[in-house]
């Protein structure tokens, strides 16, 4: 099946789930920030996993969040933040600014990838019945393609439909702490999951 040429209810039941995902995503963090997070309906398409390399230019330097994703439906989350966004995400959560990304930078950044993906993975989980659960997060600081390589490419264990998740959280003053948010399926498991919602 060409999971690019997905039919408007396959697309809508994954954007419910994205909407439930983002929903209990922004509440997790309220509660983190002890301030009020809002979000933007998400916009859900399926791209073919090159397409992730073209959301940066090459030689940009990125802060991505990788959490694998465990259980029925295998695969992996990822998260990208350009370097400016995940300057604001830690200067937002410590009140420190940061060119150079320390510790403490990764580790909050760590928790956010953790925060937003048990809140996806646990919005899937209800509605499909299936088991699946988030890894700890790992954090990298590289050129995407570089970060891309050495996690899928080298291991080839992704599928070629990629679930690209579109959806900015934003703060009090509408600053944006939001990156690109792309679950990269093993082979398989979107189906599983599109069967499981029962829109195949």
């Amino acid at each position: 099946m060409d999971y690019t040429q997905l039919s408007a209810l396959q697309l809508d039941a994954l954007k419910e789930v994205s909407n439930i995902g983002a929903g209990n995503a922004a509440t997790a963090l309220s509660q983190l920030l002890n301030r009020k997070i809002d979000m933007t309906v998400p916009n859900v398409k399926v791209i073919d996993f090159m397409d992730i390399y073209n959301f940066v230019s090459e030689e940009e330097l990125v802060a991505a969040v990788l959490v694998k994703v465990l259980g029925d439906a295998p695969g992996n989350i990822l998260f990208v933040f350009e370097k400016s966004i995940a300057s604001n995400i830690i200067e937002v959560l410590t009140g420190m600014k940061e060119d150079e990304f320390s510790e403490m930078g990764n580790s909050v950044l760590c928790e956010i990838g953790n925060i937003i993906s048990a809140a996806y993975m646990n919005a899937i989980a209800r509605l499909t019945n299936l088991s699946i659960m988030p890894s700890v997060p790992a954090v990298a600081f590289d050129m995407l393609s570089a970060i891309l390589s050495s996690t899928f490419v080298e291991s080839a264990q992704y599928s070629d439909n990629v679930l690209e998740i579109e959806t900015m959280l934003l703060g009090e003053d509408s600053e944006n702490i939001g990156g690109h948010f792309y679950f990269v399926p093993n082979p398989g498991s979107l189906e599983k999951i599109l069967n499981s919602i029962g829109v195949i």
